[in-house]
């Protein structure tokens, strides 16, 4: 069930609510540090602030205020769980998932402003109750007066002009309480702004959504929901309404099922980047749907795409094909040339990036299927990033591009997993990267 809740629109209620959520959680502090006094403890600053309850606090306040405060949760909580307090990483993972959703009046107020006040004249039927509440907006269910069967996405009102504010004033609240390790997230937080304006342009959703149905077109594998741009605004965006089952069910059908619908996945994610230059970078699982009768897959939410030029595409087809055949010199130049490495790093930095890069190229390298879940490779990743983020000190984070391109490659591991399927990975990356 989805939670309504009015959204904050202007900047000074959004600030309010963040004024309202330092207050909540420095009260938290005073409380559980009295408590643990009281029972002859001494407690740290973390102690004090990592409560169960401040850590709830803090997750319900960014999903009351959604856009930008709640997708820098969603960001922490998938780029950084190496660095933040594990009881604060598993309450912002609820954030993938949670959302309240916008009460009817505020649902009229945007549809007004963007089809005028006698806008449920085109409707035979309106569901008011949102089928899906997300991060700046939320999808509802129509039938226009023609029979078309519509899937209407509406922004969160006020989110497009709040994002830099949003942003700001959650890294300040993050850093106030020493939530966050510093100048290590900063990456990530710049990361949020220019990820939210992107996605909070519905008219470039639209076009990204468009793009990607003519490179399919003809594909019997994929689906990609028509967009009605006489009903699309920045506001609002107007598509055919699609139906299937979250993809994540799939791990019910056969292994030879599972198998061939983590191939079409994967195969899809290299011909956005090899094939066109047009990525979804979105992993969320939400964002696909499978369609069991006719053996389809359901391609939803291009509000994350982005654009990679051709001299990054070949440098990134560079790497992994010398990921592929474990050639260590021809590695460490395409970590160059993609920037993972430059001119001043040293020997131990040098090699520890390749040997990330190399562990992250172990699929491409095993002779036949990959099985995604009779390995330890995210775990092996995440000690080795641990170790360098944390323990040397001497990790940088790559260019905000190659940073999406980690959350959409990692995002299509985690479903392969989920689906416990086997995929032969070094022939998907024969038939998409170019030697």
């Amino acid at each position: 069930m989805i939670n309504e809740k009015p959204v904050p629109a202007s900047r000074a209620g959004r600030l309010m609510h963040m004024g309202r959520l330092a207050g909540g959680l420095a009260g938290g502090m005073l409380g559980a540090g009295m408590r643990q006094v009281a029972t002859g403890k001494l407690p740290t600053m973390g102690d004090m602030l990592m409560t169960p309850a401040n850590a709830t606090r803090l997750a319900n306040r960014l999903s009351e205020m959604r856009g930008a405060a709640m997708k820098v949760g969603q960001l922490l909580s998938m780029e950084s769980n190496d660095l933040l307090p594990r009881q604060l990483t598993e309450i912002l993972a609820r954030l993938r998932q949670e959302a309240h959703a916008m009460p009817l009046g505020q649902v009229d107020a945007v549809l007004t402003q963007s089809w005028g006040e006698s806008w449920q004249d085109r409707f035979s039927r309106f569901v008011f109750t949102p089928l899906a509440a997300a991060s700046i907006g939320q999808v509802h269910e129509a039938m226009t007066v023609d029979g078309h069967h519509l899937a209407i996405k509406i922004q969160y009102p006020g989110i497009r002009q709040s994002i830099d504010s949003d942003v700001d004033n959650v890294a300040g609240l993050l850093s106030l309480f020493n939530m966050v390790p510093g100048e290590t997230l900063k990456p990530l937080l710049q990361e949020a702004k220019l990820q939210l304006h992107a996605e909070a342009d519905y008219l470039a959703e639209g076009q990204h959504l468009e793009a990607f149905a003519e490179h399919l077109a003809g594909d019997e594998d994929f689906v990609v929901p028509r967009v009605y741009a006489e009903l699309t605004t920045r506001d609002v965006l107007t598509m055919e309404f699609t139906t299937g089952e979250p993809i994540e069910n799939s791990v019910e059908q056969s292994q030879q099922q599972r198998d061939h619908l983590a191939t079409r996945l994967l195969g899809l994610s290299l011909r956005e980047l090899f094939s066109w230059g047009q990525v979804q970078t979105d992993p969320n699982y939400a964002n696909f749907l499978y369609q069991q009768g006719q053996d389809r897959i359901v391609l939803l939410d291009f509000g994350a795409t982005r654009y990679y030029a051709q001299q990054r595409r070949d440098a990134l087809g560079r790497l992994m094909l010398a990921g592929m055949h474990d050639d260590m010199q021809m590695l460490q130049q395409a970590a160059v040339e993609v920037g993972y490495l430059g001119d001043s790093d040293t020997p131990a930095y040098v090699n520890a990036i390749l040997q990330l890069l190399r562990m992250a190229t172990e699929p491409v390298r095993v002779s036949g299927s990959f099985d995604f879940t009779a390995n330890d490779l995210a775990e092996r990743i995440s000690q080795l990033l641990y170790t360098l983020r944390v323990e040397s000190r001497v990790w940088r984070m790559p260019a905000p591009e190659i940073l999406f391109l980690h959350r959409k490659l990692g995002g299509m591991y985690m479903l392969c997993s989920k689906l416990q399927a086997r995929v032969d990975v070094g022939k998907l990356v024969e038939q998409y990267v170019q030697a």
